[in-house]
Formats: structure tokens, C-alpha cells, sequence
């Protein structure tokens, strides 16, 4: 399919994308309650022709989907949520939410009253979520119609401002207002592709992973903010591997694990025998970094300006020595 050109970003020049398919990895077969009339063929067919690349359901948001909803015969080292927090309200941001099929699935885990899924991509982009989730925010909602459980916001990466308005409405952290509390998921999911989307990708997380969104104290994990929870299909590693040596600067990560226990598995990188290269991340911000000044352009924040508190270029090497132990 070919989609004419404009300044949108999720129609670059000359895009020409198919939908995808779900069944492409012995993992991804296991892909269960697919709702094939918002995220099947057909719906991706016509939502790409009105939003371009965020009505195609990309192959690492079926991972993600994966590892929020298992099967019984898989077991994920870390789970999403760990079971020693159960009591703690899961407050959670989805970025480039697109289509809204890992959000329609992170929402079966929400408990009403408890727990917040905010589902976010660009303004134009918006309407579709809305359409996609309707039912579902309607039957998680249905007991408690004054507090919202899944809200959808426009958030445009890289924006101070639209970060600064959801903060505002959801994370004032006042004792006389009913807010979210305290983020403890960013989830994201085939978001890395774009080289001029990469810094802004990374700025956002940095807004997101700061205050109000969270308090700067030690959690019972020893880690500081939210966890980033990432999933990522290698494309072009020349253009792609930016922003990972910039993110490590920021952020520690590693690969999730998993079991099956149907076949009597050990544990190996989710994602290891999939059919293209694909990683879920699991990262936290550096505890030092909240010291750091956050450089102004985004060619220096790529290139690791204002990273360990100085201003000269450099770039972390975990994604490189992850990708050549994943190649072995």
C-alpha cells in the first residue's frame, strides 16, 4: 500500500506498509483474544490509509501484548508487575500508543478504582485510540463512572508542554487532589526507528521519568521513578543504535527473560528465537542522573552532552555487547 505525503510524521515520503501479522514466531503463535475487528488485517488495512503508520500494528507491539498477557506455560523474569506490590496501584503511560493494541491489553490487568493506564500519541492520531478502546475503557470504568481508569491524551515526543499538561492534570501530587500518584510503568513499543524521532523519543522518557511524574526516593526495587518497559525490532541498526548509546547513558536496562514451561525450557532472552531480531528492555533511570543537566538541542542529547554532569560527547556500549550476544 503507498500513502501520499505530508507533514505528519506518520506519513513520510514514499510509505508504502502492509498490515501485520501476529504469527510470525512460535512466541508470537501463542498471541491470544486478538480482536480482529479493531487490530486484525482489514481494520489495519483501512486505519493505514487515515493514519499512516500509526494504523499499522508494528511486530514488537505483539510482543509487548505478549508479555503483559502470557499464556499459563510462560513464565517472565521480571513479570510486569511484581506480585510482592499487588496492594500498590499500577499507574501506567503508554507513548506512541498507535493502534491500541498493548494498551487494550495492559487494560485487562487494571483494577478499577486502583489502578491508571494513560494511552498517548500525537493529536491526529488520538481519534483512532478512542474508537479502538471505547469498549474496553466503557467495561473497565462501568462501576466507577467519576474516576476514569484509562484516559486517552495527546502527547507529542520530545513537548515540555504536553508533558507538562498531563502532569497537570493527572500528577500534581497535592494532598487536596484526587490524583494518579506516582507513574510506575512508561511502556513502549516499536518506537525506535525514526533518526530524527530519536532524541525526542528520549527526551520524553527523561520528562516522564522526573518529577511530578514521580518522587526522586528510593523505591523498595533500589531504583528511582518508573520502570521503561521497551520492546524493539531491529530495522536499521546504522540509524537506531543512536539512540540506545544515548539511552544508557540515562537509563540502566537489560533484557527480560523467559521461560516456557510447556516444553520443559530455560530461561533465555525473550525474543531470542523470534524471526527477526526483537528485545523487550526493562530499564530505570540512573539515580545520578536527576543531577544532570538535560542538554537543549537534540543533537547533544544523542551525543551524550550534559550525560555523567560534563559536556563532552560520549555514548554508553550496553545495546552493542546485548546485540553481539544475541548474534553468538
Amino acid at each position: 500500500m503507498t500513502v501520499s505525503a505530508d507533514s505528519n510524521p506518520n506519513f513520510p515520503q514514499n510509505l508504502q506498509i502492509h498490515p501485520s501479522n501476529p504469527h510470525s514466531s512460535r512466541y508470537l503463535n501463542a498471541a491470544h483474544d486478538l480482536d480482529e475487528a479493531k487490530f486484525g488485517s482489514e481494520a489495519q488495512e483501512l486505519a493505514i490509509r487515515k493514519y499512516g503508520i500509526a494504523g499499522r500494528v508494528w511486530e514488537a507491539a505483539y510482543a509487548m501484548s505478549l508479555y503483559i498477557q502470557p499464556p499459563g506455560h510462560l513464565m517472565f523474569d521480571p513479570p510486569i508487575v511484581d506480585v510482592s506490590r499487588q496492594a500498590d496501584s499500577i499507574v501506567m503511560i503508554e507513548l506512541g500508543s498507535g493502534t491500541g493494541l498493548v494498551a487494550s491489553s495492559i487494560a485487562k490487568l487494571l483494577r478499577p478504582g486502583q489502578d491508571h493506564l494513560l494511552v498517548t500519541d500525537l493529536p491526529e492520531v488520538c481519534p483512532l485510540l478512542e474508537d479502538n478502546l471505547r469498549s474496553i475503557k466503557k467495561s473497565v470504568g462501568a462501576n466507577i463512572p467519576d474516576k476514569d481508569t484509562i484516559v486517552i491524551r495527546p502527547l507529542s515526543w520530545g513537548s515540555q508542554d504536553d508533558a507538562a499538561a498531563i502532569a497537570s492534570e493527572f500528577f500534581r501530587q497535592s494532598k487536596n487532589y484526587d490524583d494518579f500518584g506516582t507513574l510506575t510503568h512508561i511502556i513502549c513499543s516499536d518506537l525506535v526507528y525514526f533518526p530524527e524521532l530519536l532524541a525526542p523519543l528520549l527526551r520524553s522518557l527523561l520528562h516522564l521519568t522526573s518529577p511530578p511524574f514521580c518522587h526522586l526516593s528510593d523505591t523498595p526495587s533500589g531504583y528511582c521513578g518508573p520502570s521503561v518497559l521497551i520492546s524493539y525490532k531491529v530495522r536499521s541498526l546504522s540509524k537506531e543504535t543512536a539512540f540506545w548509546s544515548a539511552f544508557g547513558l540515562w537509563f540502566e536496562f537489560y533484557p527480560v527473560l523467559v521461560k516456557d514451561n510447556a516444553i520443559g525450557g530455560e530461561w533465555q532472552r525473550f525474543g531470542a528465537d523470534f524471526d527477526d531480531t526483537t528485545f523487550l528492555f526493562i530499564a530505570h533511570r540512573r539515580p545520578e542522573s536527576y543531577k544532570w543537566v538535560l542538554p537543549f538541542t537534540d543533537s547533544d542529547l544523542l551525543a551524550g552532552v550534559g550525560s555523567n554532569g560534563t559536556n563532552y560527547r560520549k555514548y554508553d556500549d550496553t545495546f552493542e555487547n546485548l546485540l553481539l550476544m544475541a548474534l553468538e
